[in-house]
């Protein structure tokens, strides 16, 4: 009997040392959560062997080492509406709960078992909140390079998930790359043309929202470059002409006319006038006024920058008949009509009266009767067709046929 009492003795001893060895452990936490902004969440921890120890969540930042305390035991202590805290006695869990999310709560949640100053049980928990993608400041915003130079413009976004980056031209162009889309984070263009130019779109997407994109302008400088429209223009003496040329360059140029190589500016004889149709294209007018003797003949458009400079040659040479419109008003243009009117019935009125002495019969076909300027048609008895300047050769040689010999 005492034997019997005394081996019971002993196992209660080992049960009760057994007991009091065992450590507290974190037996579950809650693994990695992804969520969206204004979603909820919730953190479990469960627990063994802690009646004598605080168990804590704390959010942890593992970039400064900062560590914020949000609830000990049963216990919320971080003062947000957001946050609450819920104890399973019978699963001995610890259940946070965050309720409408936002961007500053992603980050690292322990649960953390206090055993002694040095001594701590951790679980953790990394709560994911997806973002929508945002283009980093570090990212290029603007490009100014000359023609032929290499150029590198980089984009970086922020968000989560990763987002990926591509980069476009406006309207969908082609890329000095190839192609309308370039996918990476840095766009590389070996020897950029003036053709480059315009505006670039870095493009950043993830899944969430509808992504961001960002507008960088690319400018080229080049050297001038000038066309003309019309290299060879006619007009009348005491008529005005005008006459022009394109300008394509950046920086913008300075733009001359020249005439034997004696600069141009206004004046009674000379009128100049610039249009900027865009950044890079600017078109320049010179208007020669009530043309005299002296003015025909080779006029130079001048452009220049920094980079260059262009030129474009115009000829204005004499015609008898004024050319109308563009240079001539309305006033002007009625004299000139009534002249040559006047001019053409005299020649005509002759012409007539030498037919009729060979028995010749003229016909005027007019076609576009119901516009300004009907066009019109001389034809003969015998079907052919005369034309304007095979008319009046032709009256003045029977008029000095008939009359003159």
């Amino acid at each position: 009997m005492a034997t019997a009492v005394l081996f019971c003795a002993l196992v209660l001893i080992l049960v009760q040392c057994s007991f009091a060895q065992r450590s507290p452990t974190i037996s579950y936490i809650t693994q990695t959560q992804i969520k969206d902004i204004g979603g909820t969440v919730e953190l479990a921890c469960s627990v063994q062997y802690t009646q004598d120890y605080p168990v804590l969540w704390m959010k942890v930042d593992k970039s400064s080492s900062y560590s914020l305390p949000i609830s000990t035991g049963s216990t919320l202590i971080l003062h947000d509406s957001r946050f609450s805290l819920r104890y399973d006695v019978t699963s001995h869990t610890y259940l946070l709960q965050i309720k409408d999310i936002q961007e500053t709560d992603a980050g690292h949640y322990q649960c953390q078992i206090i055993i002694s100053p040095s001594n701590r049980v951790l679980g953790e928990v990394e709560l994911q909140v997806r973002r929508p993608p945002f283009i980093s400041d570090n990212s290029t915003r603007s490009v100014v390079v000359s023609e032929g130079e290499a150029v590198e413009m980089d984009c970086y976004a922020g968000g989560y998930p990763s987002p990926r980056i591509s980069w476009r031209r406006e309207n969908n162009a082609i890329l000095p790359t190839g192609g309308s889309i370039y996918r990476g984070n840095v766009l590389k263009i070996k020897a950029i043309r003036k053709e480059d130019r315009g505006t670039y779109y870095c493009v950043a997407e993830n899944g969430v929202g509808r992504g961001t994109k960002r507008n960088i302008a690319v400018e080229v400088e080049f050297a001038p470059v000038v066309v003309v429209p019309r290299p060879r223009l006619g007009q009348a003496l005491q008529f005005d002409m005008d006459l022009e040329c394109h300008v394509e360059a950046y920086p913008p140029p300075a733009i001359s006319w020249e005439k034997d190589e004696v600069s141009l500016s206004n004046n009674q004889h000379y009128k100049i006038s610039h249009f900027a149709v865009a950044d890079e294209f600017t078109d320049t007018t010179l208007r020669v006024i009530s043309i005299e003797k002296r003015q025909y003949g080779f006029y130079v458009c001048k452009a220049a920058n920094k980079l260059g400079t262009a030129v474009g040659r115009v000829e204005l040479f004499e015609t008898v008949v004024p050319v109308c419109p563009p240079a001539c008003g309305s006033a002007r243009y009625a004299e000139a009509a009534t002249l040559s009117t006047s001019t053409a019935a005299l020649l005509i009125t002759l012409l007539i009266c030498v037919f009729r002495r060979k028995q010749i019969q003229l016909f005027i076909k007019i076609s576009n009767p119901n516009i300004n300027y009907p066009g019109l048609e001389w034809l003969t008895n015998t079907g052919n067709k005369i034309t304007s300047k095979a008319l009046t050769n032709l009256m003045l040689i029977m008029f000095i046929f008939e009359y003159c010999f």
